[in-house]
């Protein structure tokens, strides 16, 4: 065989391997449930609500801004400004489902989006190197728990225009499942990528022990690691929760960056929501929803899973994951 010859051959192969990765069909377990609107839902982490510097909290720790008793909106001519009261509370606002099997959709009853081509999930096997990294897929939902109720918190200015629907799924983004080109969104991470920066990471999972993480460390997750890049390669799985956590941190932060998601915790965002390209934790807190519902209390960005994740993760369907993302409102109800 001549040297043409093997080098076409090599070629070939090397594509067909190329090409099989980045075209696996949307086979393998794929499992779920709708939440039960119920009993699936944490209700007290609504909480903590306040009007004006008034507040309730029943034990779920605050952040944030603290709203203005009155407030004001601008208004077109002859009216120009409209006053109201300044309410703060917590929504359900999105749901983040992290899975290994590319389109499942544990929020849709176990269905599969899609039977396009995508790169499929791995989890890692708790060894060192490649043995350890792990790739999940994210969709990302809009899911207006209190819109659906009907709640009164949420009417005016605080009412949320948004209904059930699939926002972004990275099966369809190129930028997921390649950490270089992730840097084209994410630049300033190659600061991060040093012992100090990740030391620093320490003291952010010690806040977000108590409370929420440090929002001046943006590049960490507390316990869970490092929030770059923003992809879906975690490479140092010590499991799904964890690993899920991570992730749909990474997606809200990633989100941010595209301007998708947007501030409405800040005093400036109360007459409606405006540009945040870096993520505030201390904006969003999460409960997970499958394969087991934790309804006690909200979990912020960071907060270390062995305070609460004991069972909530098993072989086989206990590895995808969804987790319901609570999101601060601060707004000027009228």
């Amino acid at each position: 065989m001549s040297v043409r010859v093997r080098l076409a051959v090599a070629l070939c192969l090397l594509c067909g391997a190329i090409c099989t990765r980045a075209t696996v069909g949307a086979t393998g377990p794929c499992g779920g449930e709708f939440p039960d609107l119920i009993n699936d839902i944490c209700w007290t982490c609504v909480f903590p609500i306040s009007i004006g510097p008034a507040s309730v909290s029943l034990g779920e720790p605050e952040s944030g801004d603290t709203a203005p008793l009155v407030c004001s909106c601008p208004e077109p001519p002859p009216v120009f400004a409209r006053f109201g009261i300044g309410v703060g509370f917590w929504e359900p606002a999105r749901v983040a489902e992290v899975v290994r099997t590319p389109y499942c959709s544990p929020t849709l009853g176990g269905e599969t989006l899609s039977d396009m081509p995508a790169t499929r999930g791995t989890h890692g096997d708790g060894g060192h190197g490649q043995h350890q990294a792990a790739f999940y897929h994210v969709h990302w939902y809009t899911f207006p728990v209190l819109s659906w109720i009907g709640a009164a918190m949420t009417s005016a200015m605080c009412a949320s225009e948004d209904s059930f629907d699939l926002v972004y799924v990275t099966e369809l983004d190129p930028l997921w499942d390649d950490d270089e080109l992730a840097f084209l969104i994410n630049p300033e991470a190659i600061l991060f990528g040093n012992a100090a920066a990740q030391a620093a990471c320490i003291a952010d999972t010690a806040a977000a022990t108590v409370g929420f993480g440090i929002d001046e460390l943006f590049w960490c997750s507390g316990s869970q690691g490092s929030v770059y890049p923003l992809a879906g390669t975690n490479a140092h799985h010590v499991g799904a929760t964890d690993t899920s956590l991570l992730l749909t941190h990474r997606m809200a932060a990633k989100l941010h960056r595209q301007l998708v998601a947007l501030d409405t915790s800040t005093t400036g965002a109360m007459c409606g929501p405006i540009a945040q390209p870096i993520l505030r934790k201390g904006q969003y807190k999460t409960q997970q929803l499958y394969p087991i519902a934790q309804t006690q209390h909200g979990i912020p960005f960071g907060r270390p899973s062995a305070i609460w994740a004991a069972g909530h993760e098993f072989p086989y369907e206990g590895e995808d994951q969804t987790h319901l993302v609570w999101r601060k409102r601060l707004c000027c109800a009228f």
